[in-house]
């Protein structure tokens, strides 16, 4: 058995192709990614969305609207695709399930404009805040913002003593056959 998702928001047979295959994997990825927000927002309930850790800390729901705006944002303002109004990316009543549908839903629009992009327009320098940047690397600057808010709501969920789940490899709460997590220098040493 090997690592698998519960609720899959897009399938891999979802995902376009890519017109430069090199670009390939920048799809396949953001898929992936978007899939693993879907399994960790999945673990928390409507109730659940006011929780905070400490008074300074950002409640899950501030952490879930934070991720759709500014997903909204690096994509619309910085790297360049058809974004909806910031008035309209969140859903109308926030719960769980209407912020994974929209997550969802904006992935896949957003993968559908970035399959046709020639290599000239991934690697075009493109402002980025204060300075500028090859639109490639905007991208993969996005997803490492979305894997940071991704972990911090694993920890929120560790600290309400609920189950986390595989995103990369197993977890105490979730392993199965096969899986080599690398915990010792002697799995950090095989080739």
């Amino acid at each position: 058995m090997s690592m698998s998702y519960q609720f899959v928001a897009i399938a891999d047979d979802a995902i376009p192709k890519a017109i430069e295959p090199v670009f390939q994997h920048a799809l396949t990825t953001y898929a992936s990614e978007t899939n693993k927000v879907v399994t960790v927002w999945r673990q928390f309930g409507d109730d659940d969305l006011a929780f905070r850790p400490h008074p300074r800390s950002s409640t899950v729901g501030d952490i879930v609207k934070h991720q759709l705006l500014s997903e909204r944002r690096f994509f619309g303002e910085f790297i360049g695709t058809a974004e909806p109004a910031p008035a309209e990316v969140l859903p109308a009543k926030l719960s769980v399930a209407a912020a994974v549908d929209r997550l969802a839903e904006l992935a896949r629009t957003r993968m559908g404009q970035l399959a046709p992009k020639h290599s000239t327009w991934w690697l075009e320098r493109v402002p980025f805040f204060d300075v500028e940047r090859e639109r490639i690397w905007v991208f993969w600057r996005r997803v490492l913002h979305t894997a940071h808010h991704r972990t911090q709501l694993t920890v929120y969920l560790r600290m309400m003593d609920r189950r986390v789940p595989a995103t990369y490899g197993p977890t105490a709460d979730e392993r199965w056959e096969g899986a080599d997590p690398t915990n010792s220098v002697g799995a950090a040493g095989r080739k």
